[in-house]
């Protein structure tokens, strides 16, 4: 009778192991999907901000500016249904030199291109979203 209970606490005890390593298991498996997730986020963030940081700083040439425009111009007809990957152009009034004009306006319409001079040097400052890490605003101004 001694061996018979003995042999039943080892087997609770094993079977209780089993259960304690299972779980430890099940929590690391849900913890590394949480993390990569986080990871993933942090690429497609990095990877949006790209296109418009490479234009970023002082003495940006006018063609740069351009193209700039253009890129946010495709940025927003991709993102057209996503409000969060709208990216606004900023220019204040009177801060830049601009072929017909420009942008006195917060939003760079659709189909309107590019119109910085090319013999023009511009700052060009990006800033994003606190909550989400995207930019969402572009300021353009002659570079003193």
């Amino acid at each position: 009778m001694e061996n018979a209970s003995k042999a039943l606490i080892i087997a609770g005890a094993i079977l209780l192991a089993i259960l304690i390593i299972s779980l430890g298991i099940m929590i690391y498996r849900q913890a590394s999907g949480v993390v990569d997730s986080n990871a993933m986020d942090e690429v497609a963030v990095s990877s949006f901000n790209q296109k418009f940081q490479q234009y970023e700083g002082e003495n940006i040439r006018g063609t740069n500016v351009n193209a700039l425009i253009n890129t946010v111009i495709q940025n927003n007809l991709t993102y057209k249904g996503d409000s969060s990957k709208q990216v606004q152009i900023q220019t204040p009034a009177g801060s830049c030199s601009w072929n017909n004009g420009g942008y006195t306006t917060a939003t760079v319409p659709y189909k309107k291109s590019g119109n910085a001079l090319t013999g023009r040097s511009y700052k060009v400052t990006c800033e994003a979203d606190e909550k989400s890490g995207y930019i969402t605003k572009i300021t353009i101004t002659n570079s003193n």
